[in-house]
């Protein structure tokens, strides 16, 4: 099939920015496909709380397949309570050497407010620098926004919002109806 039979889905820019204490997980709520606005309102940030332990997910891709992520990343936290960067890296690599899991198409922002990590199919379990990430199609430009923020006298939430308005404003894709989580580390 050639890209032009299908338009696929597009339309979530998450970001994750870690200051002064606290993580804020933030992502749009615009789900489109092709052309069209199919939802607007899409709640594509999480918290769980496997074995007592709070941590944000925020999610781009595949619905379905940012689900089955977050269920298998829910029952790793629950084997390995309070330890997040083992979590990921074992997510990670069933993801990439399960024949199932292989072909899921999403990427996850992570973090339990004390870490902040974006986990990829490809193996990946990424600490971004600056204490900033961002995913999904407006991504690299909330990803620019909030490093240019970072120096300022904002808060992680502040930063985060604003960096999401100002994805919004460029790219098709991203919408202004925001869902906001913060843990505290």
């Amino acid at each position: 099939m050639a890209d032009t039979d299908f338009p696929g889905w597009h339309g979530t820019t998450i970001v994750g920015v870690k200051k002064g204490g606290e993580v804020v997980i933030a992502g749009d709520g615009q789900v489109s496909l092709g052309q069209t606005v199919i939802k607007g309102t899409a709640r594509k940030v999480r918290r769980i709380s496997p074995g007592g332990h709070d941590t944000l997910v925020g999610f781009a891709g595949s619905t379905a397949d940012a689900f089955t992520l977050l269920e298998r990343l829910e029952a790793k936290l629950e084997a390995t309570p309070g330890q997040l960067t083992r979590a990921c890296v074992e997510l990670a690599k069933d993801w990439r050497t399960d024949k199932y899991l292989q072909k899921l198409e999403a990427m996850l922002i992570v973090s339990d407010g004390n870490e902040l990590f974006v986990i990829t199919g490809a193996g990946d379990v990424l600490e971004p620098e600056h204490d900033v990430t961002a995913i999904g199609s407006g991504g690299n430009y909330a990803l620019a926004a909030a490093r240019a923020l970072m120096d300022s006298d904002m808060s992680a939430e502040e930063i985060a919002r604003k960096s999401m308005a100002i994805a919004s404003d460029i790219c098709v894709y991203t919408n202004g109806k925001l869902t906001v989580e913060t843990i505290k580390g």
